[in-house]
Formats: C-alpha cells, sequence, structure tokens
C-alpha cells in the first residue's frame, strides 16, 4: 500500500522549499525501497530457477559506447584470412617468427627529471631496454641510423614540453612504421597507494580492443617491444587497454587465491596513450607518407573510433 504520509504529487508543483525538498526526500526513498524489494524478490525467483537468471544476464545488456559503436567496415573478424595472410609478411612478421627485441630509448635534449624518471619506469617495464641520453647533437634521424647499424629493432623517443613528458614516438626499425602518442596522466610507480616491486621477469602482455586495422597495427607494434615468451613465475602482466581510442597502459602482479579467485596488485607506471599519426617507414616529418593522422574534424561523434 502506498505511503498516506507522501502525496502523490510532483515536488515541482510544491511553492514551498522547505515542503518540497521533504516531499521529493520521501518519494526517493520509497522507490529505493521499492527497488530493493524488487531485487530481492527477483533473486529468489532466479535462485528456484537458474534458467531466469540465464535470460535476464541475456536480454538485458547495457548500452554503453564500446557495444553501440559506429559501423567501421575496417573492423576485423576473428577469422579474416585477408588479414592473417598480410599479418604474415608485414613489418613485424620477423618479430613474431622468433626475433628477440632489442629496443632503445632516449628522450629529448636536456630533458628533466619528471621525463628521466619516467624513462626508468619504463626501462623496468620492458625488457631488453636500454636507455640513452640525449646529447643536443644528435638528430633523430642519426639517432634511427645508429640503432639501425646496431641491430635495435625499436626505438622509443619521449618528448617533452616544460619538463613534463608529452608525447611518445616508436620506430619500428629497420624499416618502420612509425607512430606518435600523445602521453598523458602518468603516475609513478611510487605514486600508486599499496603498490607491489618489479622484477627482472619477462612480463605477459595483455592487447585488449585492437578491433580495426589500423588498430592491429598498432597492437603488434606494441607487442613487438615485449619477448613473445613470458616468463610466469613472475606473475606479471602488462595491459594495453583500448577505449574509444585512449589507450590506458597498467602493470600488475597476479595471485592466485583458493583456485577460485584472482587477487591483483598494481606495480606502475600507469599512463594514457592517444595515437596522435602513424607513418609508413622511418620517421620523416617532411617527405613521410602517413597511413593514419589525427585531425580535430574526424570526431563526428563519441561512438565513432579507429583502434
Amino acid at each position: 500500500m502506498p505511503d498516506k504520509s507522501v502525496p502523490s504529487i510532483r515536488p515541482a508543483d510544491v511553492r514551498n522549499k522547505a515542503r518540497r525538498e521533504e516531499i521529493y526526500g520521501k518519494q526517493k526513498t520509497l522507490k529505493a525501497k521499492a527497488k530493493r524489494q524488487k531485487r530481492k524478490e527477483q533473486k529468489q525467483e532466479e535462485s528456484e530457477n537458474p534458467e531466469l537468471r540465464e535470460k535476464r544476464l541475456r536480454e538485458n545488456v547495457p548500452a554503453t559506447q564500446e557495444n553501440t559503436r559506429e559501423f567501421d567496415e575496417a573492423v576485423v573478424a576473428d577469422a579474416d584470412e585477408e588479414v592473417a595472410k598480410d599479418e604474415e609478411e608485414d613489418e613485424f612478421a620477423q618479430y613474431f617468427n622468433g626475433q628477440t627485441p632489442k629496443v632503445l630509448i632516449t628522450t629529448t635534449p636536456n630533458a628533466g627529471g619528471k621525463t628521466v624518471s619516467f624513462v626508468k619506469e619504463l626501462v623496468s617495464v620492458i625488457p631488453n631496454l636500454e636507455y640513452i641520453k640525449r646529447g643536443k647533437k644528435f638528430e633523430l634521424q642519426q639517432i634511427i641510423q645508429f640503432c639501425r647499424n646496431r641491430d635495435y629493432t625499436d626505438l622509443m623517443v619521449v618528448s617533452e614540453d616544460h619538463k613534463e613528458p608529452t608525447h611518445l614516438t616508436i620506430v619500428h626499425l629497420p624499416e618502420g612504421p612509425t607512430a606518435h602518442f600523445r602521453l598523458t596522466r602518468i603516475k609513478g610507480g611510487k605514486e600508486i597507494s599499496g603498490h607491489a616491486r618489479a622484477t627482472a621477469h619477462h612480463p605477459e602482455l595483455i592487447l585488449n580492443q585492437f578491433t580495426t586495422r589500423l588498430g592491429h597495427t598498432v597492437g603488434r607494434m606494441f607487442a613487438a617491444l615485449f619477448p613473445q615468451v613470458p616468463e610466469f613465475q613472475g606473475r606479471q602482466a602488462v595491459t594495453f587497454h583500448n577505449q574509444r581510442d585512449f589507450i590506458f597502459f597498467r602493470r600488475h602482479r597476479y595471485v592466485f587465491r583458493s583456485g577460485k579467485r584472482v587477487d591483483l596488485q598494481e606495480i606502475g607506471p600507469r599512463f594514457t596513450l592517444r595515437l596522435r599519426w602513424l607513418q609508413k617507414g622511418l620517421y620523416d616529418p617532411l617527405n613521410g607518407e602517413y597511413e593514419w593522422i589525427y585531425k580535430a574534424d574526424l570526431e563526428t561523434s563519441r561512438r565513432r573510433v579507429f583502434l
């Protein structure tokens, strides 16, 4: 039965502010109580008939920006033979055929302390990653040639603005491609509450929601930075999670509890990447051929994504 102490009128129709707020509060409490009661009855019914729960979960799918994204013909199907054949012969094929990554990372000249600290954390994340301080007289093309002569497989460059790391460029060697990312929301491991300590084990790599042809290229570029064979005894997992073209980086240590659940402890660092452009071949800002470049007018809808 309805509560007679709460009139069935709209609070907006009450001119007295105190009375209006009182009515609104009581109606809100009654709605919440009814909702809890309905959930309780539903839970009881589903415990007696598990098929009802399966039906509810199957039909009651919430609308999200991911499952309501605009149709994109560039999305790759799970078993696309054409894409699989192209990837067998692309620039990253040698890595997936067993080549061991050898990566060099540097910064802009005279990098600030925050940038150097971030780079050193990346060194702890990616095995076989070597940091070399960059001098003023070395241009990026010279560094690329230096890396090619010494059989590096990738070059990473962290750029800064006002002594803050702001961009990450990855050059896959020896022939490219080159990707340039906006770098934001950096948080070092020591800044994360309850963080775990890193070990030297090769981490497991998780690439999530790189679904288009462009996304596959970016995902394979990230994969080529890490050794193919993880060391499971380290229980470390590195995740690149793509959501609406924002790539969230996380590193965790996991532990199994009673064989039924997994606990995670974040190691750090954490940061967010957003692709600004992808260039075929090696870095060449003047004459390079761009495979994809970000432009503000591309964002016609929040449900349009490119990775």
